[in-house]
């Protein structure tokens, strides 16, 4: 179930920034996914089947973001178990469910909850 919750949007942000041209895989995105319709995933999905043909700067930060990811899911794994259990992924859900319960999350996932809302998710 928490899988899809790390998935966040390695491109850039998000498939509507990589749409407007901005993040570190803009100029992936443009050479290897100009034809992909933005939204739902679909962008990333498409940088990892070029993954090998990525820039650097691409590839930097997406391993920048799945070490957060991984953070993110050791910190609050236990509370989306116990809090969310029911929610289904997709859609920003599961964060949505977190947020309406920050008073019951564990030190360690209001933290990264924290972390998460300053960045600008």
């Amino acid at each position: 179930m928490f899988a899809g919750l790390v998935m966040v949007s390695w491109a850039g942000g998000s498939d509507v920034a990589q749409a407007q041209g901005q993040g570190p895989c803009a100029d992936d995105v443009a050479k290897y996914c100009k034809d992909v319709q933005p939204g739902g995933g679909r962008i990333v999905r498409c940088l990892k089947q070029h993954e090998q043909e990525l820039s650097p700067a691409c590839k930097q930060h997406a391993a920048e973001v799945k070490k957060k990811g991984q953070e993110f899911r050791a910190a609050c794994e236990d509370d989306v178990l116990r809090l969310c259990e029911d929610v289904k992924q997709g859609r920003g859900r599961i964060i949505n469910c977190l947020k309406q319960h920050e008073q019951e999350l564990t030190p360690d996932c209001k933290a990264k909850m924290q972390q998460k809302q300053s960045r600008g998710k």
